[in-house]
C-alpha cells in the first residue's frame, strides 16, 4: 500500500499533467492525513475545500486501480462525500486527475 506522501506525489505529478479541477477536494483519509488537490496545487494541508471525500487510503488505491466501483463505495459506506451534486459535476474531471495518477 502506498504511503501518504506517495499517493500526494502521484496527484501532484496528474495535475502539474494539466489534470484540474475547477473546484477543491479534500481526500480525508480517515486518520492517514488529507491531501487537498486546489487547481494545480496539492498539499497536505487540511483545510476548508469545495468538496471533501472521506475514504481510506487502501479504498483510495483501489478506486484509482478501478477494483473498486465508485457508487458501491458510498452505497457500502466505504466513501462520503460531502456534495454529492458537486461530486458528480466534477465526475469527469475527478476521473482524468485519478487516471492520470494511477
Amino acid at each position: 500500500m502506498a504511503t501518504l506522501e506517495e499517493l500526494t506525489d502521484r496527484i501532484r505529478r496528474a495535475a502539474a499533467s494539466g489534470a484540474v479541477l475547477d473546484k477543491s477536494i479534500k481526500l480525508d483519509l480517515k486518520g492517514d492525513g488529507v491531501i487537498l488537490v486546489d487547481g494545480a496545487d496539492v498539499s497536505n494541508d487540511d483545510r476548508a475545500a469545495d468538496l471533501t471525500v472521506t475514504i481510506s487510503r487502501r479504498d483510495l488505491e483501489a478506486l484509482g486501480r478501478r477494483e473498486l466501483d465508485p457508487m458501491r463505495a458510498i452505497m457500502t459506506g466505504r466513501m462520503k462525500l460531502s456534495d454529492m451534486g458537486l461530486a458528480m459535476k466534477l465526475q469527469a474531471q475527478i476521473q482524468a486527475l485519478f487516471s492520470k495518477a494511477s
